[in-house]
């Protein structure tokens, strides 16, 4: 694994730097141990309160403010803030900060918006999926038919998902423990189902709250130490005005005219996914009550500000000390490396391989209430739905190792289209709704198809590209505006106007 020079020929940084990799290593796996047992710990002790279905995947609507608020910050960005955003301001400059208040405003619609509707109805109707408060309202006809497309749909882009996730904390152990690939794989998946299957919602929703708050330690730690080595915010702005290309303090990223319009829309439209996933949702709808829903907006809120500031500055000090890294995703690393002792480091990496093992927690619990509870599996065994609901956890998460292990890497990277195909299939429905207007069966099963369809259609245009002639040259030009807006925004738009035309305005019950 190191230098296998004799070690009396071996230069003094060479041992140096063999004994801050050992130290870091014994400190991250230190860490990463402690971290798992206290993740079983949480889901032995959260197992005595599921008794019931509505228990396992909705902890019973009894989260408070702390929990709710940052189980679902740390579940809506998760190592993705920490590695993907700070890699993509890195690489781009100031224009990325147009995905900001998309992200903002998206918590704001949520928590003060959506969240009223969602739990107040969950309370009075006893929902236990986002699939649910959509069909609510629907004929008897057209239930089941929703139902089943939108666990299908769910199933389809979470299975890749949890695989994908699996897999980045499979190659996070590879490189830092030098382990094997199946030992790596089955590590990280057996931490998160033994505790999912322990504890459920209360179990997966206290350690994403964990992380979050770890998470939010992280992004206050990291940037100062990375801003003060830059010598301070007036050095790193001088320091890229000189050396950054002139587009990079270009807020519109030297773009001009429709497109940076285009781009503008397409960054900040990351912010409508929110809309459409079941395991965001599913926070606003265990809350305990509307003071909580006040209070951990606050929270939630809160998060989103300290979290995404902190890597807006850690992505412009990492430019300003490093002017090329390769992948700018790898910026994270590089600084906890080279600025921070040996044990502070080896605690800041093993924190993001806990993240991307923990970030498919909540993600295989939506897929397992879509399976058991959305297409009604659970209901041919009545009394034993919390049984059946870890049967089909412990399936799917089976099938994701198996996927992971199969499949090659490139196939995971076309699941990072789910996030805005749920939001484009499903958003809809619920904004809808939300606005007092109660669609038709067969409009909200149309609208589902158009969102979720339109999405998979842009993006694999946009993967495949064309060779500009046609039709097929057109839709690849669209997909390939800066931005990808046809991929984000473009697809709500024909699911809202047919909902808003199948639908009448009701009086909602308070």
């Amino acid at each position: 694994m190191f230098n296998a020079l004799p070690m009396t020929d071996r230069p003094a940084n060479v041992d140096e730097k063999i004994e801050r990799a050992m130290g870091e290593n014994a400190v991250i796996l230190t860490t990463l141990v402690v971290y798992k047992f206290v993740l079983i710990g949480i889901g032995v002790w959260a197992s005595r309160l599921n008794k019931t279905e509505g228990d396992f995947f909705l902890a019973g609507q009894g989260l408070g403010p702390w929990v709710a608020g940052l189980s679902y910050a740390a579940s809506t960005s998760s190592a993705w803030v920490l590695l993907g955003f700070s890699g993509f301001v890195y690489a781009v400059g100031l224009s990325a900060l147009w995905m900001v208040p998309g992200v903002w405003a998206g918590y704001v619609v949520m928590w003060l918006y959506f969240g009223p509707r969602l739990r107040d109805e969950t309370a009075r109707e006893g929902h236990v999926t986002l699939t649910d408060f959509m069909i609510t309202r629907v004929r008897t006809g057209w239930k089941l038919p929703v139902a089943v497309l939108s666990a299908v749909l769910i199933l389809f882009c979470f299975v890749f998902y949890i695989a994908a996730q699996f897999g980045a904390a499979a190659v996070a152990f590879e490189s830092q423990f030098d382990l094997p690939r199946l030992e790596s794989v089955l590590i990280g998946a057996a931490v998160v189902l033994f505790y999912g299957l322990l504890g459920g919602f209360w179990a997966v929703s206290i350690t994403d709250t964990l992380q979050g708050f770890i998470m939010a330690l992280i992004a206050v730690i990291l940037p100062i130490v990375a801003l003060t080595a830059a010598g301070g915010p007036a050095e790193v702005w001088s320091t890229l005005a000189a050396s950054a290309p002139p587009e990079y303090l270009d807020w519109a990223g030297g773009r001009a005219g429709l497109v940076v319009f285009g781009f503008i829309i397409g960054v900040a439209s990351v912010g409508l996914g929110t809309f459409g996933q079941p395991h965001l949702m599913s926070r606003l709808m265990a809350l305990k009550d509307d003071k909580a829903r006040r209070q951990g907006f606050i929270v939630a809120m809160s998060w989103a500000v300290l979290v995404y500031a902190g890597m807006i500055t850690l992505a412009l000090s990492g430019r300003a000390l490093f002017e090329t890294i390769g992948n700018g995703e790898a910026l994270f690393y590089r600084v906890a490396t080279d600025y921070l002792p040996p044990a502070l480091a080896g605690i800041v990496i093993a924190s993001v391989l806990s993240a991307v093992m923990s970030t498919v927690d909540s993600i295989l619990l939506s897929a397992s209430a879509a399976a058991a509870h959305d297409m009604r599996l659970a209901r041919r065994w009545p009394g034993r739905e919390v049984l059946v609901g870890r049967i089909v956890m412990v399936s799917i998460g089976v099938l994701a190792v198996i996927l992971t292990l199969t499949l090659d890497a490139t196939i995971f990277d076309r699941v990072l289209f789910a996030w805005s195909a749920l939001g484009a299939a499903f958003g809809p429905v619920v904004l809808i709704r939300v606005m007092g207007r109660e669609p038709d069966g067969l409009a909200i099963f149309t609208a589902i198809i158009l969102g979720f369809g339109t999405t998979v259609l842009f993006y694999a245009f946009g993967q495949v590209g064309s060779d500009g002639r046609g039709l097929a040259g057109f839709l690849a030009f669209l997909a390939s505006i800066p931005g990808d807006p046809f991929e984000r925004f473009v697809p709500w738009l024909a699911p809202m106007a047919l909902l808003f035309l199948r639908s009448h305005r009701v009086e909602t019950e308070t």
